[in-house]
């Protein structure tokens, strides 16, 4: 994948126990209701952590007390490639909202039932489900 028109985005594995939370792209958006891990694009000056902290408070109204860097994952859609960052998400502050009207859902790691999740995920859900819930990684 080239850098140009590549579209760098965070995403958080947001745990509460055993399971993480998904959220449902809101109507307006590209690959609206389709199921994802949260966060969004990173905006120009900003590090990787402050756009996902942006993005979570942004979205849910939550500020992560403390973000692990998990692994990055590349992939092409028809319209545009992204780089996605993933971070684990272990406790955070404030009252989950859905700010952008969007649904979300707990789940625990294994399939995702009738979930449509976005291309870019799918392997992630099966590296959860293959690690075992919440668990410790490193970088990969």
């Amino acid at each position: 994948m080239s850098a140009a028109g590549l579209i760098e985005v965070v995403a958080a594995v947001i745990w509460r126990g055993r399971e993480f939370l998904a959220v449902k792209r809101p109507e307006g958006k590209d690959y609206a209701g389709w199921w994802e891990f949260p966060g969004g694009k990173v905006e120009p000056g900003e590090t990787l952590e402050q756009a996902l902290c942006r993005e979570l408070l942004e979205e849910l109204g939550i500020r992560p007390l403390c973000v692990e860097f998990w692994m990055d994952k590349g992939h092409r859609y028809p319209e545009y490639s992204v780089r996605l960052h993933f971070f684990h998400v272990r406790a955070f502050s404030g009252t989950l909202s859905r700010l952008e009207g969007q649904d979300y859902a707990w789940m625990e790691p294994g399939p995702a039932g009738d979930r449509r999740f976005l291309p870019a995920d799918a392997e992630v859900l099966r590296v959860l489900a293959a690690q075992g819930a919440g668990s410790k990684t490193g970088r990969h």
